[in-house]
């Protein structure tokens, strides 16, 4: 042994010897070349005398302070470099030296601990300096690296007490680190800070807060390996540092919870959920944490939502040991509800547990985010709260209000994706939370503020609701749905639109069960297809869902619906309609009774005939009569399948004519009254023209309306104009001889001047009409005059530039040219010589000859 010491020494000294002469060269300030010669020469003699080494105060004197001042101060970046390396060489040959000459109180690196003093407060303070200003500090982002993974493999070479002493210097090199624009440096601080908390917690807790905010400015690098970095050390200092700490940094991780990178929000779950495990103080922050964990829970990555879940699962079996005695009775009997989301796994006991005791801590900032000016943040805080409500199950019930408050806000909103989650949180408080109370706050909302949010949470509410345990409330909901403050509280589309989801959710749930409200429902779907403007999509949901009440009911359609409650609908708009006006709701449910209803109006006659007696009184709102002038005509258009389909209409013809029109077609002053008339004059054509009317009773309709009618002849509207000329030729080939003929026909033949083509052609065809009326040689004599003025009046017209007027007036001379076809002749002799006549002049008088009347000169 003494032989083998005595060998050893000289190798030593050996080794000294080989180093000692480019030590002292480097020392020397000399060029760069005889640097760069002075650390080749250190690193041949490490090299060639690998197998030797240094007692520890030789190592340090003649390897390490060189080399360190060498790598820390030399001006040229290719001697720092070199120097470094040789650094690391040189702590590496050193560790059996370092462990016999240390008493075994070497490190992993082989560098011994006095030496340690000396190395840690240089690197330190190379990589602090360059935060003092420009040209301080390492310059070389690839040397800063170097000093970087130089200090955190000492420092982790260091076990327990060991590193205490150093660290402060360490803390503050990777705290500059941290702000270092270079981000592999960045990395490597953060796993440094990483690496020391788990080395030394009991030291590193005294520094753990001055990291919170460097790392907390760097976790929105642009280098998503950097940010993931920047969390997992953040993890750690929170763990083992001061977790006083969390508040500082959970906003931070949030928002990470955003990111784009799967990575970033993978380190976010890790890092959370082993916080939820071994924090010390994680009861206390459970309220903080169990959120940002189950955002990881709708992750748009498979791996990380099953990373949350397995996460999830591990925490809430971990808190069921640790309350066991607290839970026992719920684990022993607790069993699930009776009415279960179909396609979701309930979740374990332990984590419904600790969702259901930090709900109420929970649940204010959730309201608070689900209606941030962020939509990002909107979005993810409405995902959130649909794993909230799978967990709390019932629970959420003393939570109601403000659950609602805020489904209400979010649902205003106009992101399709915000929309659809609340509707699904509403859908599981439908199966989870009674009727009693949930549509009881949802309708008095309702009643205090109608707005088209509370109408669509309602709806999805009730399509959540199981059929049995809805169905002791479905009276009131029904009424509260058909109050008018509800259902005609505005026309806004959006909201009508959202009123008809809830009819449709009752249909849709309830089934059989809607016989028993099916009358408040036709209410309000008549309330909603009365409010104009009827949009077409709208118009078609409303058509099918009126379907459906009619099939849940097994009833043959629409009409046999309208049959079944047509009593009820005519009484319910009836009640006030004597004091109808223009924006009367009951006006245009009306409208749609009658017009939807089809054949069923026939029969309801008795009801509806007196209605439109009163409110279409001369007294009345114009605008009301016109609405329901309109409505009258549109229903006459097809009586036999609407007013006439029970064959009972002609015993209200009388009243119809008399009471109705006739009043309305007096001429009054104004546009309204002019529409009135015209709808009159509409539904009075429409009654004659589907043969509603007998000959007599044409004959008594003619003497008491025709003098309005001719009145009507110089209306501003082609459209009256046309219809009288048609319902005047219409009377007169019906009962022609019971009119002042004399006083007719000039009023006809003005209108051949009309501006309108189709009026002047009614007005030839009813002059046509006049002419067949004179049947006999007394009417003839008495008429002579007039008949040759409306001779005289239509060759003039014969001269029209249209052919089609030209046409007609030549067939009502060729009819009325029989009476007295001297008198024609020789009103044609006058006319005879303009050219655009004088063909059709012809044609008149070989129809008069053809008819056995011969040409007398005289």
């Amino acid at each position: 042994m003494a032989g083998a010491s005595g060998d050893q020494q000289r190798r030593v000294a050996e080794l000294g010897q080989a180093l000692s002469r480019p030590v002292a060269a480097l020392k020397a300030e000399e060029s760069r070349g005889a640097r760069l010669e002075a650390l080749s020469g250190i690193g041949a003699a490490l090299s060639g005398r690998g197998e030797q080494a240094l007692p520890p105060e030789e190592l340090e004197r003649l390897v390490l302070r060189p080399l360190l001042r060498c790598a820390l101060s030399d001006p040229a970046e290719r001697c720092r470099e070199e120097a470094l390396a040789l650094l690391r060489r040189a702590l590496s040959l050193g560790e059996g030296a370092g462990a016999a000459g240390a008493g075994g109180g070497g490190l992993g690196l082989g560098l011994p601990a006095a030496a340690l003093p000396v190395l840690v407060p240089a690197l330190a303070q190379r990589l602090c300096l360059r935060e003092a200003g420009p040209g301080q500090g390492e310059a070389c982002e690839e040397l800063r690296l170097g000093l970087l993974q130089l200090l955190a493999a000492l420092l982790g070479a260091c076990q327990g007490q060991a590193l205490g002493p150093y660290l402060p210097d360490a803390a503050a090199a990777f705290r500059a680190a941290l702000r270092d624009p270079f981000p592999p440096a960045q990395r490597q601080a953060c796993a440094a800070i990483a690496a020391c908390a788990r080395a030394a917690p009991e030291h590193f807790h005294l520094q753990s807060e001055s990291f919170v905010v460097p790392l907390m400015q760097a976790i929105s690098h642009q280098h998503y390996r950097v940010r993931v970095a920047v969390i997992q050390a953040t993890g750690a200092v929170i763990q083992f540092g001061n977790a006083k700490s969390l508040d500082d940094v959970l906003s931070h991780l949030a928002q990470r919870c955003f990111d784009d990178i799967p990575q970033v929000r993978e380190a976010v779950i890790s890092v959370i959920g082993e916080w939820l495990l071994h924090l010390r103080d994680r009861y206390s922050y459970f309220h903080k944490l169990i959120p940002l964990l189950l955002s990881g829970l709708t992750d748009e990555m498979h791996e990380n939502k099953e990373l949350a879940l397995t996460y999830w699962k591990r925490i809430g079996l971990q808190w069921e040991k640790e309350n066991e005695e607290d839970i026992k009775d719920k684990l022993d009997f607790y069993s699930a509800p009776p009415y279960y989301p179909q396609g979701l796994t309930r979740p374990e006991l332990g984590c419904r547990e600790l969702v259901i005791r930090n709900l109420f801590k929970i649940l204010p900032g959730l309201c608070h985010d689900m209606t941030d000016w962020v939509e990002g943040t909107r979005i993810k805080s409405s995902q959130l709260l649909i794993i909230l409500l799978q967990h709390v199950e019932d629970h959420m019930t003393q939570h109601m209000e403000p659950l609602l408050r805020t489904l209400y806000r979010a649902c205003s909103e106009d992101n399709s994706i915000v929309v659809r989650n609340c509707l699904k949180a509403a859908e599981l408080v439908g199966i989870f939370v009674s009727p009693a109370v949930s549509l009881k706050l949802i309708l008095s909302d309702l009643e205090k503020t109608p707005m088209p949010s509370c109408l669509m949470i309602l709806a999805a509410v009730i399509r959540g609701s199981p059929r049995k345990v809805l169905q002791p409330h479905l009276v009131y909901l029904a009424d509260m749905l058909s109050r008018p403050e509800i259902s005609q509280r505005t026309e806004e589309v959006f909201y009508v639109t959202q009123l008809l989801s809830c009819v449709e959710a009752v249909v849709e749930v309830c089934q059989e069960d809607c016989q028993e409200v099916s009358l408040p429902l036709t209410k309000v779907l008549i309330t909603i297809m009365a409010i104009p403007p009827n949009v077409g999509h709208l118009h078609v949901k409303l058509e099918e869902t009126m379907n459906t009440l009619a099939e849940v009911q097994h009833l043959a359609g629409i009409v046999s619906l309208y049959r079944q409650h047509m009593a009820q609908l005519m009484e319910w708009v009836s009640l006030t309609h004597s004091r109808w006006t223009c924006y009367s709701p009951e006006l245009l449910q009306l409208d749609v009774i009658a017009t939807h209803s089809g054949p069923v109006i026939g029969e309801a006659l008795p009801s509806f005939i007196p209605i439109l007696q009163t409110c279409l009184q001369t007294s009345i709102d114009p605008r009301v009569r016109l609405k329901l002038f309109m409505t009258l005509s549109q229903l006459l258009q097809k009586p036999d399948e609407t007013v006439n389909s029970q064959g009972q209409f002609c015993n209200y013809l009388e009243t119809v004519i008399k009471d109705i029109l006739a009043p309305n077609l007096q001429w009054q002053a104004g546009r309204t009254a002019a529409a009135i008339r015209t709808t009159a004059v509409s539904c009075l054509w429409a009654l004659i023209y589907s043969k509603l009317l007998s000959a007599e009773e044409m004959a008594s309709a003619g003497n008491d309306l025709m003098p309005k009618i001719i009145a009507t002849l110089d209306e501003d509207s082609k459209t009256t104009r046309l219809l009288s000329c048609q319902i005047i030729g219409t009377f007169l080939d019906s009962c022609g001889d019971r009119f002042e003929l004399a006083k007719l026909y000039p009023e006809l033949l003005s209108r051949l001047e009309d501006r309108s083509l189709d009026v002047r052609l009614a007005a030839a065809k009813a002059l046509t009409s006049w002419f067949r009326c004179i049947n006999d040689d007394e009417k003839k004599a008495l008429l002579k005059e007039n008949i040759r003025f409306a001779y005289e009046a239509l060759l003039i017209h014969l001269d029209d530039p249209d052919h089609n007027i030209q046409s007609a007036v030549l067939e009502t001379l060729k009819e009325g040219g029989l009476l007295y076809p001297d008198a024609l002749a020789k009103e044609i002799e006058a006319v005879v010589h303009k050219h655009r006549t004088a063909t059709f002049c012809d044609q008149l008088l070989f129809h008069l000859e053809s008819t056995g009347w011969k040409y007398s000169e005289s």
